[in-house]
């Protein structure tokens, strides 16, 4: 319960605006390594794909690792917390009626960071891109499957 009432204290007086560009971290439940399994981790990036489509975020990257999430987006129509929501759940269905599973998939909450105008948005996508590497996951980016970026060539 302790994280609950940490996480909505973490929200108080935060707002969000369209157009502004975040980097959002979501974890699962436990921290269990759930997408170790990369056909349930491209679940999850499919409803970075859906929230795209339904205009809700411009997606810049995205990482799926064993047990959370780095999805850098621009923010274009209703709240964080509605995107979060909305990702969340559907990807935690999706992944529930494949896996015959039942419950939460995700910790709750989520953690949300603002770019500032003068940080460099190619240097954070590149941070997000680069966990499975940092992690020691793989050898070359290349070699992990859950990843992609607006300035990705493959």
């Amino acid at each position: 319960m302790p994280e609950r009432s940490s996480s909505h204290r973490l929200r108080i007086g935060r707002f969000c605006e369209s157009n502004r560009i975040y980097l959002l971290t979501a974890n699962t439940l436990h921290r269990v390594p759930v997408f170790k399994n990369h056909d349930l981790g491209r679940l999850v990036a499919n409803q970075f794909q859906q929230a795209q489509a339904d205009g809700l975020a411009d997606t810049l990257a995205w990482v799926v690792m064993p047990d959370h999430f780095h999805w850098l987006v621009q923010l274009q129509k209703g709240t964080l917390g509605e995107l979060m929501c909305q990702t969340k759940s559907l990807s935690t269905r999706a992944i529930n009626k494949t896996t015959d599973r039942t419950g939460s998939l995700w910790q709750q909450g989520s953690h949300d960071r603002a770019l500032r105008q003068e940080e460099n948005l190619v240097q954070m996508a590149r941070y997000v891109v680069a966990n499975p590497l940092c992690a020691g996951l793989v050898q070359k980016l290349d070699d992990y499957p859950l990843w992609d970026a607006i300035w990705a060539s493959r």
